[in-house]
């Protein structure tokens, strides 16, 4: 009877063993993410859950401080009734952190300065800093943008930028500095190589290869027009460094300089700058995707992005940076029926804090991207089904969400994308009620979603405010030519408060082809008027720029009518936009709306 007893004793035992099996709780003191995702796996591996049993891990609050992007892997994938959660403990913060904590301030005459320490045995840069949450500002030679010089001559046979002498004195001895300068829709960060004084006029070398970049490619052009010419600041120079609230990083002697802010102690102060540019990354393939993964609750902060301090920064659009860029005489690119794009480029795509590429039925909630240096969400390629809901957005230096492909790097920009296995495309993704605000605050040409090549995208009841160009921007290309954009709906978003910095700029932009798409309901309104924009009329609310086609943008509310219908092509339906689309839809928009 004995072996019978034990039998049953088990059988009673088993589910008990296996639900408690199912939670993995962890915090910074007693277990990493990564050690989790790996118990996590196990289990399932060995069968020690059931087969619509979730799967959770569970964190309580504190910094979890990274050194290499936690992976998620095929291996990790859920199922629909018993998914992959990663979730934090009720009530509490965890945070994700790819930063380093910089301690022992010391008093340097009008500076406080402190050692920064290796990072993982390694030296690194960075271009934020962030004192008790706050980002500081890296020391320039404007307090206020509105004061920025104008640059004189753009000299592109001999890759000289002219800048009044006047405005470039204090930096003349200067190893590291950048000079940034607005060029329409977009910025570019240039390392300065040399200066040299001709009367007033001071001309500019930069580093390579950004030089080569700046002044080989068209578009988006320094303004030279008379009254308009393209506004500029310094950065990046002990020598500038004189306003509390700002700061300078000596790469080569590791030390970092700060002017604190009035009643801010730097005793007590926490401040951190990033080192790891990807805090998360969830990669499948085409063939073997990641599946049913829940992130809830977490924080992701401090992530890095390096590229402008090691190679300079001369973007295209929507924050997709030019790796080569030159113009085309006579104008057309084989493949592309706008037979007027007259110029050729490759491009490159920023990194982000977390990345999702091959996985679908992904979700994310009640998350906040916040303090990073780059993208804060990156869907690249082959996801699907896909969600976004209730996340927050706030001090990014690029885009807040990216998503689809904007061009690999050997691909041509202006090529319609339509790859022969669909799988590639990122499709059926829900962006819904997410509050993204203060993106693009240092890549100004970026936004609070871009999407690129995408299909049956949803962007729906999010508010989109304080971003320095345009809020929503859907589709890539500049082509009529028929791609894999088709049945994309904007709908019921609150976009206000856009145009911080750029102009050629709307609430909600369009480019190329992309059939059975929609645009409605939508609130835009509150433009920023930067006095250095490089067309001051050229802002929109809503904008169907080169290639649009087949797209429905209808009862969408703005103050008045002030749209651009810029080269699009065949099948545009317009109807009812503007002051008189009812209080209804205008009330409606934006978070906490009705979800369909």
């Amino acid at each position: 009877m004995k072996p019978l007893i034990l039998f049953f004793i088990g059988l009673l035992l088993l589910p008990v063993h296996l639900s408690k099996a199912a939670e993995i709780v962890i915090s910074p003191e007693t277990k990493s993410l990564h050690e989790a995702l790996r118990e996590a796996r196990e289990l399932r591996r060995l069968h020690k859950t059931t087969a619509n049993e979730p799967v959770r891990i569970v964190l309580k609050g504190g910094i979890y401080p990274l050194y290499e992007p936690v992976f998620i892997r095929p291996e990790d994938s859920g199922t629909e009734t018993a998914p992959t959660i990663i979730e934090a403990a009720p009530g509490e913060t965890p945070v994700l952190s790819g930063g380093v904590k910089i301690g022992e301030w010391k008093k340097e005459g009008r500076y406080w300065t402190a050692q920064v320490p290796e990072f993982n045995g390694n030296s690194f840069l960075f271009r934020q800093f962030w004192v008790n949450g706050k980002k500081a500002v890296r020391a320039r030679n404007v307090a206020d943008f509105d004061q920025m010089d104008r640059i004189r001559f753009n000299d592109k046979e001999n890759r000289i930028l002219w800048v009044p002498s006047a405005s470039v004195a204090k930096i003349m001895h200067a190893k590291d500095a950048e000079l940034i300068i607005h060029q329409m829709w977009e910025i570019a960060v240039l390392r300065i190589q040399s200066i040299t004084i001709q009367g007033d006029s001071a001309g500019i070398r930069f580093h390579h290869p950004e030089s080569r970049v700046q002044f080989e490619h068209p578009w988006p052009q320094p303004m030279m027009k008379e009254g308009f010419k393209s506004a500029f600041y310094l950065t990046n120079a002990l020598e500038l460094l004189d306003e509390p609230g700002e700061w300078f990083f000596d790469k080569h002697k590791r030390k970092i300089y700060y002017i604190p802010l009035p009643g801010e102690n730097m005793n007590t102060a926490e401040t951190f700058v990033p080192a790891l540019e990807t805090l998360l990354e969830i990669t499948g393939t085409i063939d073997r995707p990641v599946k049913q993964i829940q992130i809830k609750g977490i924080h992701f902060r401090h992530a890095n992005w390096t590229r402008p301090s090691e190679k300079g920064l001369v973007p295209l659009q929507a924050g997709m940076y030019l790796l080569d860029a030159y113009k085309l005489r006579p104008p057309g690119v084989p493949g592309n029926l706008s037979k007027g794009i007259e110029n050729q480029a490759w491009i490159g795509r920023p990194s982000a804090a977390v990345t999702v590429s091959a996985a679908s039925f992904t979700r994310f909630e009640n998350c906040r991207f916040e303090h990073l240096g780059a993208c804060g969400l990156d869907f690249v390629y082959g996801t699907n089904n896909d969600c976004v809901e209730r996340c927050t957005f706030s001090d990014i230096a690029g885009n807040g969400i990216q998503t689809g492909k904007f061009s690999d790097t050997g691909m041509e920009t202006h090529l319609p994308y339509d790859p022969s296995d669909e799988r590639e495309i990122c499709t059926g993704q829900h962006f819904v009620n997410n509050y993204i605000t203060d993106v693009a605050n240092e890549d100004w040409g970026c936004l609070g979603i871009a999407a690129g090549f995408v299909q049956d995208i949803n962007i729906e009841h999010n508010e989109i405010c304080e971003v320095s160009y345009s809020g929503i921007s859907l589709g890539w290309g500049w082509t009529k030519t028929v791609n894999c954009m088709r049945n994309n709906r904007i709908h019921a978003n609150y976009v206000h408060g856009y145009a911080k910095h750029n102009y050629d700029v709307a609430g909600i932009y369009t480019l190329s082809a992309q059939s059975k798409s929609e645009i409605t309901e939508n609130r835009v309104e509150r433009i920023y008027k930067p006095s250095y924009a490089h067309d001051p009329n050229h802002w929109f609310y809503l904008y169907t720029d080169e290639g649009s086609s087949f797209i429905t943008i209808k009862d969408n509310w703005c103050p008045e009518e002030k749209f651009l219908k810029n080269a699009n092509g065949p099948g545009n339906t317009w109807e009812n936009n503007g002051p008189m689309v009812s209080e209804e839809i205008k009330n409606r928009a934006g978070r906490n709306g009705v979800i369909n």
